[in-house]
């Protein structure tokens, strides 16, 4: 405005004018500020560290990991820069969101994870089975076949990572091996049809000519006997005569170089909070006896006659609470997802539009593998999300505890809160609806089970015991890891410690320690995320009154996807003071 007309405008007008004057400038700096922000999550979105066509199994090497730590760094220095005061919410919550995922890709080059690719129930070659799937075209064909022929060079990779691991003491400790040998000699079969890789070419799409079926057969039988299992020979002997013989002895992460602060790390990773390992030690100790004294009145309750260590163990060995045969496991973790189902609309205002199936966790990783898991999909995906349940060794699977797993792994729980965060709208950008943070998806998985209690999906004392049960294992998890990884602890301290407290089968204990021990910090997230959602609740509860809705709660949580728990908790508070002023 020309200063000069300033005498001549009525007051009224003036100040309207100049109002608009600084709305209009306040607009532009936002709308460069978040200009900014556009591109530079563009530019980390398209970004392509490798070929995929050359790569189809991905890139796993030094050079590589380097150049994506590198890229990161720049990306944060821009956005650093970042003015975010006059941001709305979301570009606010974007600009976090991608500080934490550029911060992730650093410190994984920087700490050398890549050397150690390997977890008890997983790593570079156990977690080749997920990729065998359903095909339901022949693009889709195609790339499963280049998957099968790329692993040559995929195992290349990863054997020069393990080689230098072992060499400079970043390495899996012995002791959670026993019973790996199936991880490998399962793949090395006589025949290609053997293979569990071949599985997914017995049943081809229906739009493939007859001309193409056989053609691809004997693709698929070619790259099976040339490519898949040679390459489990060369990782059954890498094992045996190289890693085995040579990997440390010591548990604890702590005792590997630069481990105190790899642990922390880790920590602050997987939880998204500031806590020291004694400080998360302690609230373990906490919840395991809060917990134990409800365990206790529900044994009062049941009248059984006998120590809390006997309830246990009646637990563990009566057959009325085991399953007689894998699909009678199947048939009932069915029902209860059915019956959970019916509950949604009266707890949730936004449901997902991808549905789910409920299936046995593939028999080539289910002897080390976990009792249950979500496995997803992509928004555009043919396939369903699925439910998986380790039907292996029916006796550890206890029929008490599978509502609480059902609610964890499918509804409400990873099913629901994963699928919503990919069926996002467009004002998240793509990495946010890819984006998975334990502390807020395992914090939601375990909320979801204390959820169930309000769904009435337990229906027994024994059931409301096993809901207990899962809850003591999440617990008894902030005790063992950081007893293992910042205390020393030995691997039958830890055993001990999760049989005495809870009623989890002694093979899903042997598992889950494994896990632990091969996985730091990431246990933590459950319970610590878990307690900040109940405690958020409780906070919205007490302050809205009769204002609290229930649906209006779980929005808020869902309705931005993925976050951290810092930012949470800010959602949470600035939706509690705009209900009060309603």
């Amino acid at each position: 405005m020309d200063l000069k007309l300033k005498k001549y405008l009525p007051f009224g007008v003036l100040s309207i004018l100049l109002a608009y004057g600084c709305a209009e400038k306040q607009s532009q700096n936002n709308g460069g500020a978040s200009e900014e922000l556009n591109s530079i999550i563009t530019s980390v979105q398209d970004h392509e560290g490798y070929d995929e066509e050359s790569y189809p199994l991905g890139l796993f090497t030094e050079e590589h990991y380097k150049s994506e730590a590198d890229f990161a760094r720049g990306k944060l220095e821009e956005l650093q820069a970042i003015a975010t005061d006059d941001l709305k919410e979301t570009d606010r919550i974007s600009v976090e969101l991608l500080k934490y995922v550029l911060q992730q890709r650093i410190d994984f080059y920087e700490f050398e994870a890549y050397l150690n690719p390997l977890l008890s129930d997983a790593g570079f070659h156990n977690s080749l089975p997920y990729m065998a799937r359903k095909l339901t075209n022949y693009k889709q064909v195609r790339e499963y076949l280049n998957k099968l022929n790329a692993l040559p060079v995929f195992v290349d990779q990863h054997l020069v990572n393990l080689r230098r691991g072992l060499e400079k003491g970043v390495s899996q400790p012995k002791v959670i091996f026993k019973g790996y040998e199936s991880t490998y000699n399962d793949h090395i079969v006589e025949s290609a049809e053997e293979s569990f890789y071949y599985s997914p070419f017995k049943e081809l799409p229906v739009s493939l000519s007859e001309e193409q079926k056989d053609s691809v057969l004997t693709a698929a039988r070619e790259a099976i006997n040339s490519s898949v299992v040679p390459q489990f020979k060369r990782i059954k002997e890498f094992f045996e005569t190289e890693y085995l013989p040579n990997t440390r002895d010591k548990l604890g992460v702590s005792t590997v170089p630069n481990g105190e602060a790899y642990y922390q790390n880790q920590i602050k990773r997987y939880t998204t909070l500031d806590l020291s390992p004694d400080e998360i030690h302690q609230i373990g100790l906490e919840e395991v006896a809060r917990i134990r004294s409800e365990m206790e009145a529900i044994i009062k309750e049941v009248n059984f006659k006998g120590s809390f260590a006997d309830f246990l163990l009646f637990l563990r060995t009566d057959k009325q609470f085991y399953p007689t045969s894998a699909e009678a496991l199947l048939k009932e973790a069915r029902d209860i997802s059915k019956r959970i189902d019916a509950q949604l609309p009266r707890y949730f205002i936004t449901l997902p539009r991808k549905p789910y199936g409920v299936a046995p966790v593939p028999t080539a990783i289910a002897p080390k593998y976990t009792t249950g898991r979500y496995i997803g999909t992509e928004k555009n995906s043919t396939e369903p999300g699925y439910y998986w349940v380790n039907t292996y060794n029916l006796s550890s699977r206890p029929l008490y505890a599978l509502p609480s797993l059902t609610a964890h792994e499918a509804v409400p729980g990873h099913h629901l809160q994963g699928s919503l965060n990919k069926e996002l709208g467009d004002s998240i950008p793509q990495f946010r609806k890819n984006l998975y943070i334990s502390a807020f998806g395992e914090g939601w998985g375990l909320y979801s089970e204390y959820l169930g209690e309000e769904m009435g999906i337990y229906r027994t004392p024994y059931e409301r015991f096993g809901k207990l049960t899962y809850e003591m294992w999440r617990a008894c998890r902030l005790v063992v890891d950081t007893g293992i990884h910042a205390k020393n602890w030995s691997r039958e301290q830890a055993v001990e410690f999760m049989s005495t407290n809870s009623a989890l089968s002694l093979h899903n204990i042997n598992t889950e320690v494994d896990r632990y021990i091969s996985w730091p910090a990431q246990a933590l997230s459950y319970k610590l995320g878990e307690i900040k959602i109940r405690e958020l609740r409780e906070k919205a509860t007490e302050e809205l009154g009769s204002k609290f809705d229930i649906r209006e709660f779980h929005e808020v949580i869902l309705e931005q996807g993925t976050v951290t728990l810092a930012i949470l908790e800010e959602r949470i508070n600035n939706y509690i003071e705009k209900k009060k002023n309603e």
